[in-house]
């Protein structure tokens, strides 16, 4: 199993959650979260200008079993990607453990609906 945590834009992140519903990738969580890069964005305040250091993202994060892992890096990267300094990151990361609550199943099991299993 792997975490993928993807810093996208937020004006991508529309296109992200389609294009990771299109991978079959169903379930994951986004937070709104504030970083500080190369980009930087400018601020309109009553008609002035602000340059701030901080760049307002979104944080993707998923886990999936090892055989997804790289058809959601690839629908990330399909939908994110603008070529444009600021596009963001993606990381992947080993996760030891799973375990669904309501059950107790551990391990990939407890990512999916085995009845789903296409």
């Amino acid at each position: 199993m792997r975490k993928i945590e993807a810093i996208i834009r937020r004006t991508k992140f529309e296109d992200v959650k389609e294009s990771l519903l299109e991978a079959d990738i169903e379930w994951f969580s986004y937070y709104e979260v504030r970083g500080i890069g190369k980009s930087r964005q400018g601020r309109i305040y009553r008609g002035v200008v602000y340059d701030t250091s901080s760049v307002e993202r979104i944080l993707v994060s998923i886990v999936v079993r090892d055989k997804n892992v790289e058809k959601t890096v690839q629908a990330i990267i399909k939908a994110a990607q603008t070529g444009e300094i600021g596009d963001g990151r993606i990381f992947v990361i080993p996760i030891e453990d799973a375990v669904r609550i309501r059950t107790a199943e551990r391990g990939d099991i407890a990512l999916y609906n085995a009845e789903n299993e296409k």
